[in-house]
């Protein structure tokens, strides 16, 4: 069991899925947000190339580098969800998907000595097969709920709609 302890607790069991979410520094404080929430702050990922990016980057995690196996995943304007199996430690697999990506979004912003995610990450264990269902529902339909697309295949920058518009470069050494 892995516990760690910064401005939020987190405790993560072994062998268990994990849904975590993190957002742009200086979006609103994270939690199930409402359909608002996406438009407030930065929306650095409604660019394409930082979207691909992360998204790039989280398919590398799985596939290549082998820290997590990925269920499920959305990128928003302004914050990620993803529902995981970690196979790695949760710090070292955090450290490694906000740091790369955050790192390589300021690069192409054009930004450095400011912090592209916000220091802290949500997470919560999934505790069983139908709490699973339900909150890989709540992430692929994340867009729909905000209001960006009428079904959750349409948003590109997720794992319901990620192969219908975009190609999968897993083993990209840029992810």
């Amino acid at each position: 069991m892995n516990f760690t302890r910064r401005h939020l607790t987190h405790w993560v069991p072994e062998c268990v899925d994990i849904f975590v979410t993190w957002r742009l520094a200086g979006s609103p404080p994270h939690g199930r947000e409402q359909p608002d929430d996406v438009q407030c702050g930065p929306l650095w990922l409604q660019d394409p190339r930082l979207a691909s990016m992360v998204a790039n980057a989280l398919l590398h995690g799985d596939v290549a580098r082998q820290f997590y196996e990925l269920h499920a995943w959305v990128i928003m304007p302004n914050h990620v969800h993803v529902i995981f199996q970690p196979l790695a430690a949760m710090p070292k697999i955090m450290r490694w998907l906000k740091g790369r990506t955050g790192l390589r979004a300021n690069k192409l912003l054009g930004r450095s000595g400011t912090p592209f995610w916000q220091d802290e990450s949500f997470d919560h264990w999934i505790r069983n097969a139908q709490e699973r269902h339900e909150l890989i529902e709540y992430v692929e339909n994340n867009p729909v709920k905000a209001g960006l697309v009428a079904t959750k295949e349409q948003w590109q920058w997720s794992s319901a709609g990620w192969m219908a518009g975009e190609e999968c470069i897993t083993n990209n050494p840029q992810a």
